[in-house]
């Protein structure tokens, strides 16, 4: 086949084009750098290298250059929020919504920065008064998030049910973890005001919205406890068996005083053995090894520690076992476990127990929402000993 030479023809033609192209764009750039002052690249310097109060004094020197720079006022807001100097950042945003020729555009950005203004200052309020003026658009979603943050915080359950509601409309995103766990709140808060028929009735709602909830199978009890059946009590927190076995640990109090009050202390402290033996734990038998001891015998919780300390070896399980030790020990010897025990108790007593897995925030206390990040449900119910990963 014959080569069609003339094709070669546009070659450089196409070349030419292609480099007036790339001329008149660097031409372009070069005029609009050119424009820009030089505090704007002295501050995206100072960004990049992680200085954030020289970027923003770079920057303030730009904004008075140049005030109708709506991006650097946004950057000066985010910078003056992440630094906690909210009323800086108020200004900004608002000084921005005073501009008449503001773009529809980024006034609703500088309403939503605002409205994450309040929301860090503590300003609840005027925050939420804010987020619903979004009924729709870009920042719609994200300020239904902010407003549920909001009544997290005011842990006004009624409303955070319903915004919760709302974004699972919106989002498409799940939220039935979170509004069986609001529904546990208000639950806890009738109980607490010996609203039995109340709390019963939001115990229903938060196993609806989450059959899983372990939570709410543990307040079933509490409720049926308050009422004076204990009997009851038992039976819900049995189920917790079945639906987690992880965290029987926190139902081991529970239980005992349950059988305790029907006098059955013995049947109460053996049906913890049988939990030791199916779903060994630390934690689990941390919080029985006092009852087994009273009323199995302290023999058979010393055999239950030792296998225990066999299978996964910790500072609370050795002190479970030196003090099951001390029990039987005769002088001298018993002298020299108990100083042990005390040593070991010392250092254990301000071990962090419980550890968010979301955030990694450690604290003493199991929580249902984590104080750190406030994420339900991140506690794993067993403790952790630091130490044990850093050797």
């Amino acid at each position: 086949m014959d080569l069609d030479y003339w094709w070669l023809l546009l070659i450089p033609v196409v070349f030419g084009l292609g480099w007036m192209a790339a001329r008149f764009d660097v031409k372009h750039l070069l005029s609009e750098s050119a424009s820009l002052p030089r505090s704007y690249f002295r501050g995206l310097n100072f960004l990049l290298n992680e200085q954030p109060d020289q970027a923003i004094d770079a920057f303030i020197e730009v904004v008075k250059l140049d005030p109708e720079t709506t991006e650097l006022h946004f950057a000066l807001g985010s910078l003056f929020r992440r630094r906690g100097e909210t009323e800086r950042a108020i200004r900004v945003h608002q000084n921005l919504l005073n501009r008449n020729d503001l773009p529809e555009v980024e006034r609703e950005h500088a309403l939503f920065e605002l409205g994450q203004d309040f929301l860090k200052a503590g300003l609840l309020d005027r925050a939420e008064d804010t987020f619903k003026a979004f009924e729709r658009g870009s920042y719609a979603t994200e300020a239904q998030r902010c407003l549920l943050t909001i009544y997290e915080i005011e842990k006004d359950w009624a409303q955070a049910i319903a915004m919760a509601e709302k974004l699972e409309t919106t989002s498409g995103t799940s939220y039935r973890k979170e509004i069986a766990q609001f529904h546990c709140e208000r639950a806890q808060e009738a109980l607490q005001r010996k609203d039995a028929a109340a709390s019963a009735a939001e115990i229903q709602l938060a196993r609806g919205s989450n059959p899983a909830n372990v939570r709410a199978t543990m307040l079933a009890g509490d409720v049926a406890m308050a009422a004076g059946d204990p009997a009851r009590a038992i039976d819900s927190w049995r189920q917790v068996e079945t639906q987690s076995p992880a965290h029987l640990p926190l139902v081991v109090e529970r239980l005992m005083k349950a059988y305790t009050a029907l006098g059955r202390d013995e049947e109460g402290a053996r049906l913890l053995m049988s939990y030791l033996d199916q779903y060994p734990s630390n934690d689990l038998l941390d919080q029985s090894y006092a009852y087994i001891a009273q009323h199995v015998g302290t023999d058979a919780a010393h055999d239950l520690v030792r296998a225990q300390m066999q299978k996964a070896p910790n500072l609370a399980g050795m002190s479970r076992l030196l003090e099951a030790q001390v029990a039987t020990a005769e002088e001298p010897r018993r002298g020299e476990l108990e100083l042990m025990r005390n040593l070991i108790r010392q250092r254990t007593k301000n071990l962090p127990r419980y550890t968010c897995q979301s955030c990694g925030f450690r604290a003493r206390l199991f929580y249902w929402q984590c104080p750190g990040c406030s994420g339900w449900e991140t506690y794993a119910p067993r403790r952790v000993e630091p130490m044990a990963s850093g050797g």
